[in-house]
């Protein structure tokens, strides 16, 4: 027979070292773990969501890339068109070689006819014209640019004010009033596109290229001699049922 004492030491060290013992994290009824059939659900669940989530991702990335192709085609078809304008107004001497002062007659405008000169339209947007004529071919006589890469080399260009001033042979002095005879302006290089924007459908800087004398429906016809348009290259159409090459 034990004595009450030891019995009481005995129940004090059970005491200890229950509250001592680890226990696993969490504690309470998480204790118990995961069954198998919560980890199938768990599983299905994630499984489920993760291929409902997949297709949303890959048509927003593919929206993305939609609108990245049609900016770049607006940049390059803005720099066209810039290209285009500044060609207006272009005096080339004999064979197509370049002139000193490229600028159409400053005749007076005629009435109710405001940006007109000599019988020539000129677009308030263009403060400069081309002064090389070598650079347009004889199946160029729209004067659109060569190549795309033309649009980022740059071209010699002359301010529109400085050579109509030139062609009279005199400009006004600081003094006011008086004219005086001034020295030939100096070309200056423009550049209408920074680079040739990479087609984010194909990855490569790769561009359908048109001449305004190809048919609507021709396709892309390679490299003609005047860029009128650029196109994707890309196959396929695009969310809104369109095809690429028809941008």
């Amino acid at each position: 027979m034990r004595s009450s004492a030891e019995n009481a030491e005995r129940g004090v060290e059970g005491r200890l070292f229950f509250a001592l013992r680890p226990r696993p994290f969490g504690g309470g009824a998480s204790e118990r773990g995961w069954t198998l059939i919560e980890l199938v659900i768990t599983m299905t669940v994630m499984s489920v969501l993760t291929l409902a989530i997949i297709p949303i991702v890959r048509t927003s990335v593919r929206r993305q890339k939609e609108q990245r192709l049609r900016e770049a085609l607006r940049e390059m078809r803005n720099a066209i068109d810039e290209f285009h304008r500044d060609t207006v107004g272009m005096q080339c001497g004999p064979g197509g070689a370049a002139v000193t002062a490229p600028v159409p007659n400053p005749a007076p405008n005629p009435p109710g006819v405001p940006g007109q000169q000599g019988g020539v339209f000129l677009d308030p947007r263009s403060r400069v014209v081309i002064a090389d004529c070598t650079i347009f071919g004889v199946d160029n006589p729209d004067r659109y640019p060569p190549s795309l890469e033309m649009l980022v080399d740059g071209v010699d260009v002359l301010p529109r004010q400085a050579t109509a001033a030139q062609q009279f042979g005199s400009v006004s002095t600081a003094g006011g009033g008086a004219t005086a005879n001034s020295a030939p302006p100096t070309p200056k290089k423009k550049i209408y596109l920074r680079e040739v924007p990479v087609d984010p459908i194909t990855g490569k800087a790769e561009w359908c290229l048109l001449s305004n004398y190809d048919p609507a429906d021709s396709g892309c016809a390679g490299s003609p001699n005047n860029v009128f348009d650029v196109r994707s290259t890309a196959e396929g159409e695009s969310l809104n049922g369109e095809k690429y090459s028809e941008w």
